[in-house]
Formats: structure tokens, C-alpha cells, sequence
């Protein structure tokens, strides 16, 4: 088979590989619609996770089953599935103490395009088929879905780990897909001001269509003043990371973090050695500034319930998807997008 890979830090490619081996548990899927993301332009360019020679990149598709394994009890030959971008193995100690996304060791959860092909290929292996795949409901464009793999859950997950709540002042750093998830999940959560940093007009304008009250343009001027002239100098009650640098800015959500207020963090660090932060900011260690950063969880019943966000209404998947493909040839335009940002992006999906 065919699939498009690292060949080495900088480089990327076509290889030729053998199909996967189907487990008693697993699945085989061919991929009707695919998406790069900015985690392999982290991983081809900055070499964040180290030297991986041929390795088929991606982690976000929709497929449709070719294989399952003896053991599979839900899914058969045929069935369009959502395949989680995280594949957790759930009989793993990780995965019962609540910590899926870890099962095996640190972010081990995710596999594809980690520690195995992912999924740019003709064919691709998914672990654990009845934990991990999702059936694609009829009502959802196969384009859209592919959101669902990663952009939805990751940004939803910041929500969750900033615990917002009704009546909360949001502030949201970075609006590409998963930012705006991130908007859009907070204003489901009931926020009551969100405010939206970026500087691309199309990210702003989806921003407030999905709910930022205030776009806070960066360039525009000092991040912190701007959202401490917004808030009368008092600040927000929580925060969402979902882009910038590690040093700068966590230092500046720390100054418009209110004392008792939560940092979600779900910005890929893949580049530098450490995260800094202001002491003085952070309340000298003891204002109750919490900052919770994590791998977004997979899973079947992840994938099932934000799905019925999509097929209720409930959230807009198309507004992130600025640039068609047609064609697994296409890939590399699709990830050198990614990688250069244009003005005019927020995500682009290739249909197989």
C-alpha cells in the first residue's frame, strides 16, 4: 500500500508498505476523508516527538472498515466509522484510573503517527475497534466528521480542564480549529464574556459565530492591557491555551487570571525544554492559579456524544473547513497549508 510519511526530520514523502495485520481485536480501515494538523507540522519541522524514519503520518479520518479481528463484537466489514485521534488501550492500568489517554506510559494513547503509521495511507490499523472506532451517523458529511477526531474533542477538552461554568469571563489564546472548538465549547458550557485572541480575520470572524463575545487582536496591542481594560481591570475567571509560545504565553493569561482562576491547557509544546512562569504572577506559588494541561481523551463514547452535538445542531462543523481536496495526492498541499497558515485558513480535509 501507499501512504504519505516522515522520511525524516524535514522531509516528507510517498512510501510503499505492507498492509497492517488485523489483531483479534483490531480493525483494518481505509480512509474516506482525511485532515493534517498543525501536531505534523510539529513533528515533520520540529522534530517534537524525535527522529522517525517512514513513519505514514495522521491522526484524523473518517474510514470505512475492511477488517475486524475474531474478537470484535460491534463493528463488521463495511461500516463507516470516526476514528478518535487518541486510541487508548482500555484494559490498561492508565485507562480504569481514569487516564485513558496514558494507557502504556506518557500520551501512549496516542498512537497514530507516534508510535505507528497513521492515517495517510491506503489502509490503517486501529487498536482496541469496539473501544476506538465510532459509527459515522448518515446525517454527518464525511468532511465535517473528520473534526471530530481531534479539533472538536481538543478543544472541548480545554474547556473541560479549565472547569468553566456558567457566568464565567473565558479567555481563549490562539483561535485556529482547536481555539475555536474551545470557543464554541465554552459558550455551550454558559460563559458568560469569551474573549478570543487571534489576529487571521477568517478565524475571527467563526470566532464570534461560535460564541467570543470580544476579539482580542494581539497585534493590535498589549494581550494583557487590552483584556484588563475589557474586564475593569479585573480580569477573567478562566483561560484556555490553545496556541501561542511556552514562556510568553502562559505569563500573560497568568496576569489576567483572576485569583482561584483555571488555565486549560491543550497547546502542543513541541519545541524548547522548559515552561516558564512569573512567580509574581502565579501569586509567589500561592494564588490559587491553576494551570491543568492535557492530551485530549479518545474513545467510542467520546466520538458518539460529540457526534450528536454535530447531528443536533448543537455546533457548525463546516465553519472550520475553509479548503477541499479531492484525492489522496492532494496530501501534501493539504499539510503544507497547515504549515505555512495563510491568511484565508482555518482547516483543510482531503476526500479520498
Amino acid at each position: 500500500m501507499k501512504g504519505f510519511a516522515m522520511r525524516k526530520i524535514g522531509k516528507t514523502g510517498w512510501v510503499e508498505k505492507d498492509t497492517p495485520e488485523c489483531g483479534p481485536l483490531d480493525a483494518i480501515v481505509k480512509p474516506l476523508a482525511v485532515s493534517p494538523c498543525t501536531s505534523d507540522v510539529h513533528t515533520v519541522w520540529e522534530g517534537a516527538i524525535g527522529e522517525r524514519t517512514d513513519m505514514i503520518l495522521g491522526h484524523e479520518a473518517v474510514g470505512e472498515v475492511v477488517e475486524v479481528g475474531s474478537l470484535v463484537k460491534d463493528f463488521t466489514s463495511g461500516d463507516k466509522v470516526i476514528i478518535p485521534a487518541i486510541t487508548p488501550d482500555w484494559s490498561s492500568p492508565e485507562s480504569q484510573a481514569g487516564f485513558s489517554m496514558h494507557s502504556g506510559g506518557m500520551l501512549a494513547g496516542w498512537k497514530f503517527s507516534n508510535f505507528k503509521d497513521g492515517v495517510f495511507a491506503d489502509y490503517f490499523h486501529v487498536n482496541d475497534a469496539d473501544g476506538n472506532l465510532a459509527l459515522l451517523p448518515d446525517e454527518l458529511d464525511v468532511a465535517e466528521a473528520v473534526m471530530l477526531s481531534d479539533m472538536v474533542p481538543t478543544g472541548f477538552h480545554g474547556v473541560e480542564l479549565a472547569e468553566i461554568k456558567f457566568g464565567d469571563d473565558v479567555c481563549v489564546v490562539g483561535i485556529g480549529p482547536v481555539g475555536l472548538m474551545a470557543v464554541a465549547g465554552a459558550a455551550l458550557s454558559g460563559a458568560a464574556n469569551i474573549y478570543a485572541v487571534g489576529s487571521r480575520p477568517v478565524c475571527s470572524q467563526v470566532a464570534r459565530e461560535y460564541g467570543a463575545t470580544d476579539i482580542i487582536n494581539y497585534r493590535d496591542g498589549d494581550l494583557v492591557e487590552q483584556i484588563m481594560d475589557k474586564t475593569n481591570g479585573k480580569g477573567v475567571d478562566k483561560a484556555i491555551v490553545a496556541g501561542g509560545t511556552a514562556t510568553e504565553t502562559f505569563n500573560q493569561v497568568l496576569k489576567i487570571l483572576k485569583p482561584g482562576g483555571r488555565i486549560g491547557n491543550v497547546n502542543y509544546l513541541g519545541s524548547g525544554e522548559n515552561v516558564l512562569i512569573n512567580r509574581l504572577d502565579w501569586g509567589c506559588g500561592m494564588g490559587h492559579k491553576v494551570i491543568a494541561g492535557g492530551l485530549m481523551p479518545g474513545g467510542r463514547l467520546r466520538m458518539e456524544k460529540l457526534a450528536a452535538l454535530a447531528t443536533t445542531g448543537r455546533i457548525d462543523l463546516g465553519k472550520l473547513i475553509t479548503h477541499k481536496f479531492n484525492g489522496m495526492e492532494h496530501l501534501e498541499e493539504a499539510l503544507f497549508l497547515m504549515k505555512d497558515k495563510p491568511k484565508e485558513l482555518i482547516k483543510p480535509v482531503v476526500i479520498v
